[in-house]
């Protein structure tokens, strides 16, 4: 690391930020304070009526709820994400040429990006 980069954040590329709720990007606020952590004030009412729901069932404050519809959407995206994976290791072991492994590698990548976000 150069001297005098510590802190400053040099060389590296500022991480995206999302709403806490909704999942939405965030716009990149060069504002004083805490950076923000939801979109609006609608993410921000529906994230509290969340965690005062869960505190009264007792449930702790980094628990994951899921409805049995987005486990069974999320189970169906991690069978697909781990479908393209065995496709790009079997397209390797036939000897596919780097273009089409790159292009393979490409939608494996796009599959990921869809699972970053639960909501």
């Amino acid at each position: 690391m150069r001297a005098g980069s510590e802190g400053a954040g040099w060389g590296r590329r500022p991480e995206a930020r999302h709403c806490g709720w909704c999942g939405q990007r965030l716009a990149d606020g060069e504002g004083r304070g805490r950076p923000r952590r939801y979109c609006g004030h609608s993410c921000r009412q529906r994230a509290y009526e969340r965690r005062a729901a869960m505190q009264r069932g007792g449930l702790p404050e980094d628990a994951v709820v899921l409805s049995a519809a987005e486990l069974a959407d999320l189970q169906d995206r991690l069978f697909q994400l781990r479908c393209a994976a065995e496709d790009v290791a079997t397209a390797a072991e036939d000897g596919a040429d780097s273009g089409e492994l790159r292009r393979m590698a490409a939608g494996l990548v796009q599959e990921a990006k869809g699972l970053e976000r639960l909501r």
